[in-house]
Order: structure tokens, then C-alpha cells, then sequence
């Protein structure tokens, strides 16, 4: 047994997959939907201005198609895992361009190897939707919803924001 196959980690994995299925199906509904979401072993959070009605049709219509075979549900291009792996990506190719300039003084920051960083870190964030989508499909998220079931559909709202609480039993 790998780690990600670890009790606690696939359930994490599986209420991520299914975050990211009710996201999918929430943005087919608004066209400039905002919304973050969060995972744990318990279940996800939405934060985010959308009705809890249709937060609760998408979460169950998320769970359906992914039980039907609907597995690219369970990636999405605004997840976390994308965002880090292109920041990583990024930071590194620009540092190794920079340390690869030896023209300079050590001791002072390279104005002249600029071009070269800003170059790999651009090369860096197109390699790196790729590689974040295949990181989510294989280790971040399970299309895989197994004897997931939704719990309870909890909101709290302020003026600002609503956030709605789903909780899964496994």
C-alpha cells in the first residue's frame, strides 16, 4: 500500500475529486463563478456567493455523474495543486537560470542573467498546467468516490460571504 493509498489520504483524495466535480457543475451555471474550495478527510468547503440550493444539486449531481464514470470531474485547472506546482516550477527555473550566470560578481544580484530567469520561469508555468493537471488526476484527487456518501450541507453567511460546509461519511 502506497501512501496515497493510506485510509486517511484517499479520503482526502475523494472529497477533493468530488470538490472539484461540484465546482465543474456549479461553474456550468455561472459563467463568473468565484469560489474556493477546501478538502479534508470529512468532507469540503465552499467559500463563495452561490445558493445553497444549488450547492446541494450540484454536490449530488457531482457524486452521481462521478459514480457514472465522469472521471475528469475530479481535475480541475484552478485547483491549488495547479497554483503550486506553478509557483514551484517557476521559483526554481529562475534561481537555477540566475546561478547558472557566471559573468557576475557572487555578491551581488545578476541584472544580466534577468532575461534568462524571466525566460525559464515563463517555460516553467507553461510545462507546469500540464504537469499540475497529471500531479491532480494520479495524486491530489480521486475520480474514484468509492462508498462516498454526503452527510450533511451546512451554510454560514455573513454580508460578505457564504460558506457552505459538506460534510461525506466513508
Amino acid at each position: 500500500m502506497g501512501f496515497f493509498d493510506l485510509p486517511f489520504i484517499a479520503k482526502i483524495r475523494r472529497n477533493h475529486g468530488l470538490e472539484h466535480a461540484t465546482i465543474h457543475i456549479l461553474g456550468k451555471h455561472h459563467a463568473q463563478l468565484s469560489i474556493v474550495g477546501h478538502s479534508d478527510w470529512h468532507g469540503f468547503t465552499l467559500y463563495g456567493n452561490v445558493d445553497t440550493v444549488e450547492v446541494k444539486q450540484a454536490v449530488e449531481e457531482a457524486l452521481y455523474r462521478m459514480r457514472r464514470g465522469e472521471s475528469h470531474l475530479a481535475v480541475h485547472p484552478r485547483c491549488g495543486t495547479v497554483l503550486a506546482t506553478t509557483g514551484i516550477l517557476a521559483g526554481l527555473s529562475a534561481m537555477v537560470a540566475i546561478g547558472l550566470d557566471s559573468r557576475s560578481d557572487q555578491s551581488r544580484f545578476r541584472w544580466g542573467s534577468l532575461p534568462a530567469a524571466i525566460l525559464a520561469a515563463t517555460g516553467a508555468v507553461i510545462v507546469a498546467q500540464p504537469l499540475g493537471l497529471t500531479l491532480q488526476k494520479y495524486y491530489t484527487t480521486s475520480d474514484y468516490p468509492s462508498n462516498l456518501e454526503i452527510k450533511q450541507i451546512t451554510v454560514k453567511s455573513n454580508s460578505n460571504l457564504v460558506i457552505h460546509r459538506i460534510e461525506t461519511s466513508q
